[in-house]
């Protein structure tokens, strides 16, 4: 009898399916990313003739006069609006899923009214800020009088020294939602037999949480963390809507978002220039990349090996 090797056919129907999606996917996303890196290595003539530069471009931005103040300035400020968000939106989100999974009255009108900002749009998020934090006719100044704090109120998104940390803190009033809905997911997903053995031992809430409950959803703090990297150093719409694309007051909000927008379309100190622009959002495309492989190598090797 003649033995035949089969070999399963490939699924074509599947294909077709994803066909739409992968080719939207690559017009408006693969495309011009790939077509942005490629024009970084280029400088345009008077003429509008693209002439190959290499990394002239980039030894530009990083030593440039015109370029390096405003880059480092901007990167500098975007690592600040990320620590901000790091340390205060996701452990703020971490307790609120934690009291959301609790089984409290009423936690789905909670866990609602906790999200419904981040799907504001954001025009809508910094006018009305930009309302309520107004010197002169703003909420906050007589908030803060009515219950003794007065003295503690100033012009937040004025100064130079509080404007970022104010636009930071808005910025994760509006997108806590997604910490707190990620990890909510992973707390319920946690056996409840697990929860009451621990109870049993005599372990309190706190124990609990941190010796079992946590180390079970380290894969989403992982992905809470690279998301919230990724989020952060792609950010430009609630900077823009507050402040402009002058990131003011004096450059003090910039973050690479509103660089790059400045650089390629043109803004007072820096003239429109296509090459220029390319080479801000290549920089910022491998910073991001930077982020993700060193959460790949490096944190996911530790959950394995800690999940082992």
């Amino acid at each position: 009898m003649d033995h035949k090797t089969y070999h399963k056919p490939f699924p074509y129907h599947i294909a077709v399916f994803l066909a739409p999606a992968v080719i939207i996917y690559t017009i408006f996303m693969v495309y011009p990313l790939v077509d942005s890196i490629r024009l970084s290595f280029f400088t345009l003539t008077d003429a509008g003739q693209e002439v190959f530069v290499g990394l002239g471009n980039f030894v530009k931005l990083l030593t440039d006069a015109l370029y390096s103040v405003r880059f480092w300035s901007a990167l500098k400020n975007n690592v600040v609006f990320f620590i901000i968000n790091m340390l205060v939106q996701n452990p703020i989100g971490l307790l609120l899923a934690s009291l959301l999974a609790s089984h409290g009255f009423g936690k789905n009108f909670y866990r609602t009214v906790l999200f419904l900002p981040t799907v504001l749009s954001v025009v809508i998020i910094g006018f009305i800020w930009n309302l309520i934090l107004n010197p002169l006719w703003g909420v906050t100044s007589g908030i803060m009088k009515a219950v003794g704090l007065g003295a503690l109120y100033g012009p937040w998104l004025g100064l130079e020294s509080t404007a970022l940390t104010t636009v930071s803190l808005i910025s994760v009033w509006q997108f806590i939602g997604i910490p707190m809905i990620l990890f909510y997911t992973s707390l319920i997903g946690i056996p409840d037999e697990l929860i009451e053995a621990a109870r049993v031992d005599g372990a309190s809430g706190w124990q609990t949480f941190w010796n079992i409950k946590f180390p079970l959803i380290l894969p989403t703090v992982g992905v809470v963390s690279v998301l919230t990297f990724v989020g952060n150093f792609n950010a430009f719409d609630l900077i823009y809507t507050m402040k402009g694309a002058l990131a003011g007051p004096n450059f003090s909000t910039d973050i690479m978002g509103t660089l790059f927008y400045r650089t390629f379309f043109g803004q007072q100190l820096q003239l429109g220039n296509p090459t220029m622009g390319a080479t801000v959002a290549t920089m910022m495309f491998l910073i991001i990349l930077a982020g993700v492989l060193l959460y790949t190598f490096l944190w996911q090797r530790r959950v394995t090996s800690y999940e082992l």
